[in-house]
């Protein structure tokens, strides 16, 4: 495996799926930020997930063209994912908190290969109407209940989700993925405030998915569980929910932007 990796064209392979890969979230996170801000002003109907935003490009022209194009590149993403986490790219170690990164890493490579799979289904119309995120998560959470423990590991995955959106909040408010990108300093100055806020507004939105998760747990109900689309509608629910709902939008259209600008940018290690 090593000998392969190290080879330029499996090297020059895993750098383009990679590169596809944070495209290919950016989109889809572009997607899911604008929607939601016409939204929040009335002029894009109901908030939806990130698969309420795949089934919108499956409506643009030559959309199965785009959503299979996106598909290939959550494929490639999920896979550069599984790459970071075994065979730690970014060298985060194999400490308490590296190991918990990389299981962050491998996690994020399910969801999105997942993702991929519900762009296909779309493509060839077997997947069903409904683009909201919760539907994914209710599920999920149902799985978990009727396991041994099954209340506790619902729990489980509330903590960890908090506990990623905190690191996310983290690394935007502290800058740290400038250790990963090789950006020139003029694209800097706009770019990274940009960053920032997308990265911390992702954060926030996975704490309350998380918060989610922990309420079904102690209620033992996994209709309280919940993704993007449940977290807009609670937005949108509170005192000033039409601004509040804006401006989390505005932090995923800024988060997608970041993931496009990684897609150029990010170092790529491929030497392991």
């Amino acid at each position: 495996m090593a000998n392969r990796m190290n080879n330029p064209d499996h090297r020059d392979a895993i750098t383009l799926f990679a590169r596809m890969g944070y495209a290919s979230r950016g989109i889809v996170y572009v997607l899911v930020g604008g929607l939601a801000t016409l939204a929040a002003f009335g002029q894009g109907g109901q908030t939806e997930g990130s698969r309420g935003a795949l089934e919108r490009v499956l409506t643009a022209p030559f959309g199965k063209i785009m959503l299979g194009l996106i598909a290939v590149g959550l494929v490639g993403y999920a896979m550069w994912r599984t790459i970071q986490a075994v065979k730690d790219a970014d060298h985060h170690g194999n400490s308490a908190k590296g190991l918990t990164i990389r299981a962050g890493l491998l996690a994020s490579a399910i969801t999105h290969i997942l993702l991929a799979f519900f762009a296909a289904m779309l493509i060839f119309q077997f997947a069903g109407s409904s683009g909201d995120s919760s539907g994914g998560s209710q599920g999920v959470a149902g799985w978990l209940m009727q396991q041994p423990f099954g209340r506790w590991l619902v729990g489980g995955v509330g903590l960890i989700l908090m506990g990623v959106g905190i690191a996310h909040a983290i690394k935007g408010y502290k800058a740290k993925f400038d250790k990963h990108f090789a950006m020139p300093p003029q694209t800097q100055q706009w770019a990274y405030p940009i960053c920032r806020f997308g990265l911390v507004i992702r954060g926030l939105v996975f704490v309350i998915v998380g918060s989610f998760f922990i309420i079904a747990a102690y209620q033992i109900n996994p209709n309280q569980a919940g993704g993007m689309g449940e977290v807009f509608s609670t937005l949108r629910s509170q005192p000033f929910g039409q601004w509040l709902l804006a401006f989390v939008a505005l932090g995923l259209f800024a988060f997608g932007l970041y993931s496009l600008l990684a897609a150029v940018y990010r170092r790529i290690n491929t030497e392991m």
